[in-house]
């Protein structure tokens, strides 16, 4: 099992439609940053743990990146056999640059539904909308029948 670490979004994202619990439920552990923590705005479930990142990647990585993607990339480098949790296109493509291995919220929830943890997708998916999640209409199709 890899070493989990997510940036805000997939927080912000699962928080928004009372669905924290599945990160609990995916992943033994789950790593986020005090840059994250501050960002998500809300108490850290105590389950999700903090752990500072190198401050030097994390300047390097802010020519480009927000703080929380920065910080969240920075962590990911520095952990070995870790999966980020990234939804932000630019912030994917540094991280895919760096060969880091990616998920989203999208693929979090996807897996959640193929393991089981999610049975009313479709009600996910209204959830998500519902909170301005955009989710491209082909993608919602692939989750769909993703079973």
């Amino acid at each position: 099992m890899p070493n989990v670490i997510t940036d805000t979004s997939c927080l912000i994202v699962l928080s928004n439609i009372g669905q924290l619990d599945i990160l609990r439920e995916l992943y033994t552990t789950l790593a986020i940053t005090p840059e994250v923590a501050a960002e998500f705005g809300e108490a850290v479930p105590e389950w999700i743990h903090t752990q500072i990142a190198d401050p030097v990647k994390i300047r390097m990585l802010r020519n480009d990146l927000e703080l929380g993607e920065a910080s969240a990339i920075a962590l990911a480098v520095e952990t070995p056999d870790s999966l980020l949790i990234l939804d932000d296109k630019k912030a994917r493509r540094v991280a895919e640059a760096l060969g880091l291995q990616l998920t989203g919220a999208l693929g979090v929830i996807t897996k959640a539904y193929r393991t089981g943890l999610i049975a009313n997708i479709a009600g996910v998916i209204a959830d998500l909308r519902q909170s301005n999640f955009r989710i491209p209409r082909d993608f919602e199709r692939i989750i769909l029948n993703s079973r």
